[in-house]
């Protein structure tokens, strides 16, 4: 699976949530920023999307933490299920 096919699954997903407005970063005026942003709940969620063994950049890991220290939910996610999870928690 492509990532651009894991990202169109995980935003159907997201859009089908009770309390949750999403959208794909196509072009952000800082490097690193995450490619699903989201507000669930009240809560500001960043998602960086990967497939197989592909692990996030420095600077993508960088603004995870970033988002995690501001009190928001920042996750690497390979599959829709990571994002349930984390939602769920």
């Amino acid at each position: 699976m492509k990532e651009s096919q894991l990202q169109k699954k995980i935003l159907r997903y997201l859009s089908q949530l009770d309390g949750c407005e999403c959208f794909k970063v196509i072009s952000a005026n800082k490097a690193g920023v995450a490619d699903i942003v989201c507000c669930h709940k009240g809560k500001f969620v960043a998602i960086e999307v990967k497939v197989g063994a592909n692990k996030p950049t420095a600077l993508q890991e960088r603004f995870l933490e970033r988002i995690r220290k501001a009190g928001g939910i920042a996750m690497v996610a390979y599959s829709v299920e990571d994002v349930k999870e984390a939602l769920d928690n």
